[in-house]
């Protein structure tokens, strides 16, 4: 499912376990809307420029974790985004991307906004 970004709208929140796909020529910025205690999966495809991923990062690592970072033979990359179990909020996850032999600092090449939407609560 490529490029799977639920709107922030409430009723179209992911719950549970969902998994974000970026391919060469999708967009370099996506939203996406999740319940608390989601699992995103990451897959960033190889990039069709000489650069490789290298990294994510989590601008609230309160609200959404980003860990298990893999990189595979054939430049796929991964990551787990762990979002927060009971509370609310939003978070910028950052893909980042460089030439292997290119001194300097790895550049922002995709970018998640995140938001950890609450479920209602009654009463």
């Amino acid at each position: 499912m490529p490029g799977t970004t639920p709107s922030a709208s409430a009723g179209s929140c992911a719950a549970g376990h969902t998994q974000v796909t970026v391919s060469p020529g999708d967009a370099v910025e996506q939203r996406l809307c999740v319940r608390p205690g989601t699992v995103v999966s990451l897959v960033l495809r190889p990039r069709t420029d000489d650069k490789r991923w290298t990294a994510v990062q989590s601008s609230a690592p309160v609200f959404v974790l980003a860990s298990g970072w893999q990189v595979a033979a054939d430049g796929t990359a991964r990551a787990s985004l762990r979002c927060a179990g009971t509370r609310g909020g939003t978070a910028v996850i950052t893909a980042l991307a460089k030439a292997p032999d290119v001194a300097g600092a790895a550049r922002a090449a995709f970018t998640l906004h995140v938001s950890v939407v609450p479920y209602p609560t009654n009463g």
